[in-house]
């Protein structure tokens, strides 16, 4: 209630909107000073930060919510292992049980304890990832693990942290929501802001998360992911969909961008599905389900008793820009 609440002020434009955002600006003017002051502290070395012995890419944004990163991860991976290196991922995981374990993820890892984006990245890239609050310490035992066996980590990923500076990097890729974009450009509470807007000026690259940068997949099955559909087969259909993510919204606007008739069923960011509320949706009609890559790695517990349920996967897309910057950062030809 509390979140609706807040996002109606972020990006709503009515009298209603106005009047929370007013109420809010006390708290965001100490808000602004406590991450001024923070910021100085790593600035003039009153904080430590820490460089590891590769390079380091962070993906994130300043806005709170998704906007894309954990596609981007993935298809980053990909284009690192496509260059010759070996890439790891480090992440905090948020929504797991004790988010200050300091556990490696495999594609087999309990999400539970690992959290639903590492897992999910583990099992759509192949390449160990890491989480653990503390990411200087995620990173270093990524680089005294083998990559598979044989060779050592000689780059690594962080899944969001531009704002956790005790980490230095070599470059700095900002996610943008192409709808939502910054909101009303205020500081939290008052707004969507973590760190200022200005701080886009200092990054390496921005990437707007719009229709040309996440690609629909073919959708496969939950409980048989060999069993694929193109997503031109369910157009026309109503379908249920569960999304459990920052904006739920975007991922029922792409469904309907591909001609579905969507029944939404939001849920909370990291949400942990129970059986009985996913059973309610998939049996109160013959409708197939659709959900997300991200809360496709929470039901698989439970797959075999649910029926028509099927992924739909997104692949971002690293645009000749972004490629430019990657071997600009990272040196390469």
């Amino acid at each position: 209630m509390i979140e609706q609440i807040l996002k109606t002020s972020w990006y709503g434009k009515g009298l209603l909107s106005r009047s929370i955002t007013i109420l809010l600006l006390p708290l965001t003017l100490i808000f602004y000073l406590l991450v001024a002051l923070r910021r100085a502290g790593y600035e003039f070395g009153l904080l430590q930060s820490s460089k590891v012995s590769v390079p380091l890419i962070i993906v994130g944004n300043i806005t709170v919510g998704g906007a894309g990163k954990t596609p981007l991860v993935i298809a980053l991976v990909k284009w690192c292992i496509d260059q010759g290196f070996s890439p790891a991922v480090v992440s905090r995981g948020y929504g797991r049980e004790d988010e200050r374990v300091l556990l490696r993820v495999d594609s087999d890892s309990d999400v539970r304890v690992c959290g639903d984006e590492p897992l999910l990245i583990a099992q759509a890239s192949g390449v160990p990832v890491y989480v653990g609050s503390d990411r200087v310490a995620a990173a270093e035992m990524a680089l005294q693990d083998k990559y598979d066996g044989s060779s050592l980590v000689d780059i690594i990923i962080s899944d969001d942290g531009m704002q956790h500076y005790s980490l230095k990097r070599d470059m700095e890729i900002a996610v943008v929501d192409g709808e939502y974009a910054l909101g009303n450009r205020l500081l939290l509470p008052a707004g969507p802001l973590r760190e200022p807007a200005s701080r886009l000026d200092e990054v390496d690259a921005v990437v707007v998360a719009g229709n040309s940068f996440l690609q629909p997949q073919p959708l496969y099955k939950l409980v048989e992911p060999n069993s694929k559909k193109t997503t031109d087969y369910f157009s026309g259909q109503r379908v249920h969909a569960v999304a459990g993510i920052g904006y739920p919204e975007r991922f029922f606007t792409m469904l309907r961008n591909l001609g579905m008739e969507v029944i939404p069923h939001p849920f909370s960011d990291h949400h942990q599905y129970n059986r009985a509320e996913l059973l309610e949706i998939n049996t109160s009609d013959n409708l197939p389900m659709i959900v997300t890559e991200k809360d496709a790695v929470k039901c698989t517990e439970f797959a075999n008793e649910l029926t028509e349920v099927w992924v739909l996967p997104v692949a971002a897309i690293i645009d000749d820009k972004l490629d430019r910057a990657l071997r600009t950062c990272l040196k390469i030809k």
